[in-house]
């Protein structure tokens, strides 16, 4: 019996404000690009997230690939939303 590549990815509006993730989890597209983007292999990505497949891991970064222009901006948005919130965290914490 054989998979269909694009039952392994699924988009929903209430689970990660609609970011593709992997089927049946909430792991989404955007982390699996962020871990294979700082040199971690499926492998790696399996044993970390015991209840993924290397195929899911596999066709979320076909997905990547296939749009990594859109994705790539995307981790960069979050990182600069990431850098701007720890600034004014870090402003508003009193000198000592």
């Amino acid at each position: 019996m054989s998979t269909e590549i694009d039952s392994l990815l699924t988009s929903t509006a209430n689970i990660r404000h609609g970011q593709p993730c992997i089927s049946g989890t909430g792991i989404s597209v955007h982390r699996i690009a962020v871990l294979h983007n700082l040199g971690h292999s499926t492998e790696d990505i399996v044993r970390k997230y015991e209840h993924l497949t290397p195929a899911g891991v596999h066709a979320a970064l076909a997905y990547y690939f296939a749009n990594k222009q859109e994705v790539d901006a995307e981790i960069a948005d979050d990182e600069a939303d990431a850098e701007r919130i720890e600034s004014e965290f870090l402003k508003q914490q009193p000198v000592a």
